[in-house]
């Protein structure tokens, strides 16, 4: 049973939920927010968590948006099933996000938080 202070989630469609819950992936270079650079906050398309700031995105040209830090508590690192991967998850709600990559030298901070645009919704700066 619900309790009555759990988070209004967003109503997630197939496509959303195949990702977001069942923790699949969206193909490379499909996803709206890829190559999009514009300033402004990612948010949890699930439950609306600030994630990641425009300013910590890069273009790692790997077919995900990519940003090398998270907003300070927002995202959660867990071992992958397949034992070789880091899953990235919403802190707030659980949604699967991504993985983070270490050591690939794209920037300063050696990290990469290779995340489904699916998993996002981005505000603009105002």
């Amino acid at each position: 049973m619900a309790s009555s202070s759990a988070p209004p989630w967003r109503k997630l469609t197939a496509r959303e939920e195949a990702v977001i819950v069942r923790k699949g992936t969206e193909a490379p270079f499909s996803g709206e927010y890829e190559r999009a650079f514009a300033p402004g906050t990612y948010s949890c398309k699930r439950c609306g968590s600030a994630l990641y700031r425009s300013d910590d995105k890069f273009d790692a040209r790997c077919g995900w948006p990519s940003f090398d830090r998270e907003i300070p508590g927002a995202v959660r690192r867990l071992p992958d099933p397949d034992g070789s991967r880091t899953e990235i998850q919403c802190v707030r709600c659980g949604a699967h996000l991504g993985h983070v990559f270490e050591g690939e030298g794209f920037t300063a901070t050696n990290r990469r938080h290779c995340v489904n645009s699916i998993s996002l919704v981005f505000t603009p700066r105002a």
